[in-house]
């Protein structure tokens, strides 16, 4: 396998069956009816022969190899690209499985890099290469023989289906969904017409809102989280599956999310910030990936369980900021916190979802200290730690001015002592 290798022949169909399908419906028409339409037909035809053979080069140039403790990757018809991923700088792994490739039985490899550098992606490979695949890269990472097999997991958590149904019926996208149905029913009674105009302004909304729950639900079922010698294996999916293997170390951030509807049932939300971005086809347009939630819908005592592994022995967050504060942040006062040690940051806060971040010192890129107007006017400042993720830090909010500033200072060199260590 250290010789060049392509990806599987059928990797275009897989890449172009969103695009297929779209064309299918929208020009099915046309090409069942004939007569008048037949240039509308052809044309149509000839659109669909491009993209299949646009995608038939794509997978001819485009070959892979593993070359020392780095995989190359070259790709390019007229403009030829080589890039080169050092397996050491390497931040996940990810096994994705689109409902038309597990069809195919084909998977998708993602290797997350440090920085912003990107993601190296081989899209599609048999699912058996790409897991074994999957397995030499990540002993590569790890400094071990490239044949070391993948050693068992032990399972730590499984979120039930049922707990991420309800969890999503008292979620965000589900209350806007009711409201807009009692504001249809609201109109109907009073106005049929003014009803069918509401309808028709409310449905692309409705239909955002429902692609948005299928999403999370998806992304969500049978989440399993395990721990294994190198890190932490997540798995889920219902259509599209997802396995991940986040390497001891690699996590720049941890975020805990307690949503106001779930605090009654004792639920919450765990998150990881790893360095490194990727482009994923659901969130184009956001230019990089979403958050990967470790644990979509759990409950305090498993989040408790992977924070110990997470972000073992942390410090809580027992220090608040000063009373004249609440006339600067009035909806999350009571939810402000901060604490820190030699390893650890925690800050809290959110308005109406209390919201905990955790920070290991040895991951922070920089420290800032931040004054606005009304801050300055209160003698208040806030405490930014930002980490190479970039999607999420902590923020010490709405400190006195002298206690920021004496933080900002500790943590300084409590960061620096981290590195050296």
């Amino acid at each position: 396998m250290n010789g060049w290798n392509r990806l599987h022949p059928l990797s275009p169909a897989v890449r172009a069956g969103r695009a297929l399908i779209a064309i299918a419906f929208i020009f099915l028409p046309s090409l069942v009816s004939g007569g008048n339409n037949q240039w509308d037909a052809a044309w149509h035809g000839v659109a669909l022969v491009a993209l299949i053979a646009l995608g038939f080069i794509s997978w001819l140039v485009t070959r892979w190899r593993i070359d020392g403790n780095d995989l190359r990757i070259e790709t390019g018809l007229l403009r030829r690209s080589s890039m080169r991923y050092p397996l050491s700088q390497v931040q996940a792994i990810d096994t994705v499985r689109p409902g038309i490739a597990r069809m195919l039985g084909l998977s998708e490899l993602r290797l997350r890099m440090g920085g912003t550098g990107g993601a190296a992606r081989l899209a599609y490979l048999p699912a058996l290469q790409a897991d074994e695949l999957r397995a030499r890269l990540l002993a590569l990472s790890q400094g071990a023989h490239e044949h070391t097999p993948e050693a068992p997991d032990r399972e730590l958590v499984r979120v039930p289906p049922g707990r991420v149904a309800a969890a999503l019926v008292l979620s965000g996208p589900t209350v806007v969904l009711l409201g807009y149905v009692i504001v249809f029913a609201v109109w109907s009674s009073a106005d049929q017409h003014a009803a069918r105009t509401v309808a028709a302004a409310m449905f692309p909304i409705l239909l955002g809102n429902a692609v948005a729950l299928w999403r999370r639900f998806n992304r969500s079922y049978n989440a399993t989280v395990a721990e294994a010698p190198e890190g932490l294996r997540v798995r889920s999916g219902l259509v599209e599956t997802t396995a991940e293997t986040i390497p001891r170390g690699r996590v720049q951030a941890v975020q805990m999310v307690e949503p106001l509807l779930w605090r009654p049932f004792g639920w919450c939300r765990l998150e990881v910030d790893v360095a490194g971005r990727v482009r994923d086809r659901n969130d184009a347009g956001r230019g990089k990936r979403r958050l990967r939630t470790l644990l979509p819908v759990g409950t305090r005592s498993e989040a408790a369980e992977l924070l110990a592994l997470l972000v073992p022995d942390a410090p809580a967050a027992e220090r608040k900021p000063p009373a004249r504060a609440r006339w600067k942040s009035p909806l999350r006062f009571h939810h402000l916190s901060f604490g820190f040690d030699e390893r650890y940051a925690i800050a809290t806060g959110g308005r109406l979802a209390r919201i905990a971040s955790w920070v290991p010192l040895t991951k922070v890129q920089s420290l800032r200290r931040i004054e606005g107007p009304v801050q300055r006017r209160l003698g208040l400042a806030t405490v930014y730690i930002d980490t190479a993720g970039r999607s999420f830090g902590a923020a010490f909010r709405d400190l006195d001015g002298g206690d920021s500033s004496v933080a900002l200072e500790r943590l300084t060199g409590f960061a620096r002592a981290a590195r050296r260590r």
